[in-house]
């Protein structure tokens, strides 16, 4: 089992976003015995927190199942995940500022390093619209998808039933 945890900043409308969006897809593929997701925030602003409600919404519409309470980022996880995926610069360099002895920034990638459609930030929605918040649930369709999919390639196959 591959364990990918989400990160943004205080862990309220992208990373539960994205850890939501990534269960669904497994869910559509059938993949929900081979990966673990979870999402956490590098700030402790929303500990405790259930996601943005412009976020539940914007799931919902997208027809995506969300449940969460908000959580901070600790060495722990770092330990425990295989894959860390930070929405954003800042928060990726808030991730690796925290591996003090460089021990798991291997683990550590941006999220849009999977979008086929061009790297970069998956921008906050926080201060934005309603347009805003469907433009990173946009990003993060495709993201998690690709994600997904190449993650799967390095699966062992499944053995085959006996007959």
């Amino acid at each position: 089992m591959v364990k990918v945890l989400f990160v943004c900043l205080g862990n309220i409308c992208r990373s539960p976003l994205a850890e939501a969006v990534f269960k669904h897809h497994c869910s559509l593929l059938k993949k929900e015995h081979d990966f673990l997701a979870e999402s956490c925030g590098t700030a402790n602003y929303h500990i405790g927190d259930p996601p943005d409600p412009r976020t539940i919404r914007n799931a919902q519409k997208n027809g995506v199942s969300i449940q969460h309470v908000g959580r901070q980022l600790s060495i722990h996880d770092l330990k425990v995940f295989d894959l860390i995926m930070a929405m954003d610069q800042q928060n990726y360099e808030n991730i690796l500022r925290l591996d003090v002895k460089n021990t798991y920034s291997h683990k550590t990638k941006l999220m849009r390093e999977f979008d086929p459609e061009g790297k970069g930030n998956v921008p906050d929605p926080y201060y934005g619209s309603e347009k805003d918040f469907q433009e990173v649930f946009d990003i993060l369709n495709r993201s998690t998808r690709n994600l997904i999919d190449q993650l799967s390639a390095t699966l062992p196959a499944s053995p085959k039933p006996v007959k």
